[in-house]
């Protein structure tokens, strides 16, 4: 008796497929507005990271300054 083959096919992931859909229905413009749009939400992130965190400098120094005085 031989065991049966097994076919092993990788099935795509919900990102590629959903990728897959975009590309058919949206024209390139559309596309190229949609990856502009999510790098400008990364840049904000990124923005309001630099601000927090230069806020926590600023108050790390201003509490040095009077405690000094």
């Amino acid at each position: 008796m031989q065991a049966a083959q097994i076919r092993a096919t990788a099935l795509p992931s919900v990102t590629d497929a959903l990728r897959a859909v975009e590309s058919l229905l949206l024209s390139r413009g559309q596309r190229r507005a949609r990856s502009n749009a999510w790098t400008s939400v990364l840049e904000d992130r990124r923005r309001a990271k630099d601000r927090v965190e230069a806020q926590h400098v600023l108050e790390a120094v201003s509490g040095r300054a009077s405690r000094a005085t």
